[in-house]
């Protein structure tokens, strides 16, 4: 695709899209139906681009499932509509795109493989569903050439405006393909406005042209600016047109704010390692059931200090400060029946990031490939897997910390399996 610019904006269609949501959610009462994609992460570009292809054969409208929840019927069957209407077979792909998956993040790989996938004629247009800039590339279609797309293209960016979705553009975009070839802009001769510029002078005298220059200046100062403004915003050097990056932290820094917030929450859990053990430790022993529940806390107690003493990272930190939760909770429960009390009820923390904090009403049943799991959640995470996109996880070597193997991926940080405490006695947790 040859190098063209466009005004750089967007929106993102949903809130917590920074890596391809791993499953959709559909509410059933309590309950969430969680359909996970492996596929999509564990798919050669290849397979990937024919799973597409494949799709594309039924309707020339290809709609992530990430991003159908957030996008009408009306705006869908709108780019579907003034597609058909140009005349020519175009096959529009509105996916999700990051580094990590498939495609490396780029819409020219999912062009190149799906075109080599689908092998039929038509315009392929190719938008990464967290902005509006169209990707598109010809195939085999005589009438369509860069003189019509790139101008259509580019007016459809400015019709819509900065805040506009995917479907808006696109359905803009192939509005403009129907009509009448967009002329190319010219710049006017340079003496073009000579006469009016003394025609004004004549007639207002010297004062005149004085007001009429000084209000040309501002004009184009403003001109100026907005130009600067919308430079910024373009790319013209280098293949096809894409987005600008959006800020992001160095690497670096990231890192030394990932390293200052362990310490941090190492510096915090020690401390709440040492108060729980002073509480422990001044406990009068107690008979029944409440010593059950102290035994329990002094468990939990010396498997966060074995944790905390051997953690390698933020998530072995965050299983440390479990331990210690749970240790607090049992302690909790053996004074009150040592005083005569009823046992206070303390949610657990959240299974998909502890650091949410306590979990909200009952255990959530989270389906997935047969498999049903009961989680704490917290609110947050329950609300977003309603909304059919990925809980904030508490990130771990190579996405969210569950996908890893070790004793905190199994079992959810204790949600799932009868001790955690005695497992990471086993050094389970070293897995």
């Amino acid at each position: 695709m040859k190098p063209r610019l466009g005004l750089v904006a967007g929106i993102l269609l949903l809130g917590a899209l920074a890596l391809p949501a791993p499953a959709l959610a559909v509410p059933a009462q309590d309950s969430l139906l969680v359909q996970t994609a492996p596929s999509h992460a564990e798919q050669t570009p290849a397979e990937r681009a024919r799973e597409i292809a494949a799709a594309l054969v039924k309707d020339p409208v290809y709609i992530d499932p990430v991003y159908a929840p957030a996008l009408s019927a009306t705006m869908i069957g709108d780019v579907r509509k003034k597609a058909k209407a140009l005349g020519y077979p175009v096959y529009t792909i509105v996916l999700p795109l990051s580094p990590s998956d498939a495609f490396q993040g780029k819409e020219s790989n999912v062009i190149t493989l799906v075109m080599d996938a689908l092998r039929k004629p038509g315009l392929y247009v190719v938008v990464d569903g967290g902005g509006r800039f169209p990707w598109y590339e010809i195939k085999d279609v005589p009438t369509l050439d860069e003189k019509v797309l790139s101008p259509a293209r580019d007016r459809a960016l400015d019709d819509t405006g900065y805040d506009a979705g995917p479907t808006e553009v696109l359905a803009r975009f192939y509005e403009l393909l129907a009509g009448p070839p967009l002329p190319a802009t010219t710049p006017k001769p340079e003496g073009a406005g000579a006469r009016s510029g003394d025609a004004a002078s004549s007639d207002g005298g010297p004062s005149g042209g004085l007001v009429a220059l000084g209000i040309s200046l501002a004009v184009l100062a403003i001109l100026v600016a907005l130009g600067l403004w919308i430079g910024l915003r373009r790319r013209g050097s280098g293949g096809a047109v894409r987005r600008e990056k959006p800020f992001s932290i160095p690497p670096h820094v990231a890192a030394t704010v990932a390293a200052e917030r362990r310490r941090r929450l190492t510096r915090e859990t020690t401390a709440e390692l040492t108060d729980l053990g002073s509480e422990l430790a001044a406990l009068p022993t107690v008979a029944g059931d409440g010593l059950r529940h102290q035994q329990l806390a002094l468990d939990a107690h010396d498997a966060a200090e074995r944790v905390l003493d051997a953690s390698r990272d933020l998530v072995d930190v965050v299983g440390a400060m479990v331990l210690l939760d749970q240790g607090r909770r049992e302690l909790e429960i053996a004074k009150a029946l040592a005083e005569g009390r009823k046992p206070p009820v303390v949610q657990a923390l959240c299974a998909f990031n502890p650091l949410h904090g306590r979990s909200s009403g009952r255990p959530t049943q989270v389906e997935s490939e047969g498999t049903t799991v009961s989680l704490p959640l917290c609110a947050e995470c329950r609300q977003a897997l309603k909304r059919g996109v990925a809980p904030k996880s508490l990130p771990g070597d190579d996405g969210p910390y569950w996908h890893g193997t070790d004793l905190w991926a199994r079992t959810f940080f204790g949600a799932l399996g009868n001790d955690l405490a005695a497992a990471v006695s086993r050094g389970e947790y070293k897995s």
